[in-house]
C-alpha cells in the first residue's frame, strides 16, 4: 500500500512539474516516470542502482517477487537509455530485455588524504543494517577476533541484529550507532582499521553488486574483508585492496579478520594499493560519464 500511494503521488506531481526529462530510480519509481513521459512526450531514463528483482527481501518472497517481475518486464524494455553500477548489472539488463545501458559507478568524491591517527582499533560496518548482508555469521565470528565491531547504520535486520549479539554475549565487543550525519559518519571511517563489506548469495543483485562503502573504505585507505564477488573480484586484480572470501560462514569470517589484524605486512600493503586505487575509482572520473550521458539526450 506504501508503494502504491507513493506511485500516485508521484504521478500527479510529474504531471504537473516542469521538466525536459523523467529519470527513474530503480523499479519503484518507474511506473509513473513511464506514463507521464508517453503522456507529455518526455525522454525517459532508468537509473538502475539494483537488479531489484534479484534482492533478497524480494526473491525470498515469490507473490511479492511475482508482481515485481510484472512491473519489470513491461516497463524496463520501454526505456531504451539507462545506466547502471557495474558491468555485471549492464550485462544482465542487456540480457533480458536487450537495453544497453551505460555505467555510471556510485565512487567516492576524492578528497585529499589525512592519515588518521585513531585512539581506539575498531572494524566497521556502515551501511544498511538489512537481511543478507551476513550479520548472522558476522556477529558470532566476532567471539573469535580481539578487536571491537562498530556497526553504523539501520535497515531491517537492525532489531534481529541487536538480539544476535545479546544471544551471543558481544554486547562489549560490538557497538550499534545507528544513523549518522554523514559527516560524524566520515570520521567512524576514517579512525577504522578494518572494513567490512559482506553479502550472501541469494539473488544476483547481492552477488553483482558494487556497494558505497566499498569505495568509502577505499578512500579512507582501509583494507576491508569483502566477498569474493565478480565486480569486487576484479578491482581488486588491478588494485589489491581487500582481503576477500569465498563464503561467509562464521569460521572464515574470523580467521580473514585475524589475518587483516595480525599480519602487518600484507595490512601495509592493502593499505597502500588504496591510495592507488582511490585516484582511479573516484567520483570525479564517474560524473564525466553522467554528464556525458545526459548532453547526448538533451544537447
Amino acid at each position: 500500500m506504501f508503494y502504491a500511494e507513493y506511485n500516485i503521488r508521484l504521478f500527479f506531481y510529474l504531471m504537473f512539474t516542469r521538466l525536459d526529462l523523467i529519470c527513474a530510480i530503480d523499479l519503484d519509481t518507474i511506473l509513473p516516470c513511464l506514463f507521464i513521459s508517453k503522456i507529455r512526450n518526455k525522454t525517459r531514463v532508468y537509473d538502475a542502482h539494483e537488479l531489484f528483482c534479484e534482492m533478497e527481501e524480494i526473491v525470498s518472497r515469490p507473490a511479492i517477487c511475482k508482481m515485481w517481475k510484472a512491473i519489470e518486464r513491461y516497463a524496463v524494455p520501454q526505456f531504451k537509455h539507462g545506466y547502471t553500477i557495474g558491468e555485471y548489472y549492464a550485462e544482465e539488463f542487456k540480457q533480458m530485455y536487450g537495453v544497453a545501458y551505460s555505467i555510471v559507478r556510485n565512487a567516492t568524491i576524492l578528497k585529499p588524504f589525512v592519515e588518521s591517527h585513531p585512539t581506539e582499533q575498531y572494524i566497521l560496518y556502515q551501511g544498511a543494517v538489512n537481511q543478507g548482508r551476513s550479520f548472522e555469521t558476522l556477529i558470532p565470528a566476532m567471539k573469535k577476533v580481539n578487536s571491537k565491531l562498530i556497526i553504523c547504520g539501520e535497515g531491517n535486520f537492525y532489531t534481529e541484529a541487536q538480539e544476535l549479539v545479546r544471544i551471543h554475549h558481544l554486547s562489549d565487543r560490538i557497538t550499534f550507532k545507528g544513523y549518522l550525519p554523514p559527516a560524524q559518519l566520515s570520521e567512524y571511517t576514517r579512525n577504522a582499521y578494518v572494513g567490512i563489506t559482506l553479502f550472501t548469495n541469494q539473488g544476483k543483485s547481492n552477488y553483482l553488486s558494487m556497494a558505497n562503502r566499498f569505495f568509502d573504505y577505499m578512500h579512507a585507505a582501509i583494507p576491508q574483508l569483502c566477498v569474493a564477488y565478480p565486480e569486487y573480484i576484479k578491482v581488486n586484480q588491478q588494485f589489491e585492496i581487500a582481503v576477500l572470501i569465498k563464503e561467509t560462514a562464521e569460521n572464515v569470517i574470523a580467521d580473514a579478520l585475524n589475518e587483516l589484524l595480525e599480519n602487518k605486512e600484507r595490512y601495509q600493503l592493502l593499505k597502500y594499493n588504496c591510495l592507488k586505487a582511490r585516484e582511479e575509482y573516484c567520483w570525479q572520473k564517474q560524473e564525466i560519464t553522467l554528464l556525458t550521458f545526459y548532453q547526448s539526450l538533451l544537447g
